[in-house]
């Protein structure tokens, strides 16, 4: 499990268990004190690291990180976040690959790219149910509102 990192976590035996007894059950709570949950997406450990505080600043509860896709993948079943925030350029599937196979889940997916969205115009526009934040404008506030529609 090098590549996950799960918050909030401790393991019992070889399973990952995160500490929330609910962790697995998707549900929006009502409590204005806790926020939507998010994983974040992306193979640069720095910018997931700027993401999570930015994020937790927001308001929002990160309950993971993944370094690609796979990793991303395997956290979304495990971790059942609210939202995912995606990087498209992964190392082993790229971001719309991803979001592909987790759309079943059911989080809110919003690609995040160093690039701006002209660059996917053409895949955006193919994924309507998907939303795009370049990176340089990234913050809780931006998530809060691509996540809202």
């Amino acid at each position: 499990m090098d590549k996950l990192v799960p918050l909030v976590a401790f393991s019992f035996g070889a399973v990952p268990v995160r500490a929330r007894p609910d962790a697995l059950v998707k549900a929006v709570c009502d409590s204005p004190c806790v926020g939507p949950t998010v994983l974040i997406v992306d193979d640069h450990a720095g910018f997931r690291s700027a993401a999570h505080a930015l994020l937790q600043a927001g308001g929002f509860e990160v309950v993971g990180e993944a370094a690609d896709g796979a990793s991303a993948i395997d956290a979304v079943s495990r971790l059942r976040p609210e939202v995912v925030l995606l990087d498209v350029q992964l190392p082993d599937l790229d971001g719309f690959g991803v979001a592909e196979r987790i759309r079943a889940y059911g989080p809110a997916i919003v690609l995040i790219s160093s690039r701006t969205a002209g660059s996917f115009r053409r895949r955006l526009a193919a994924n309507p149910g998907l939303s795009f934040i370049p990176k340089s404008e990234l913050s809780g506030e931006t998530l809060a509102a691509a996540i809202a529609g």
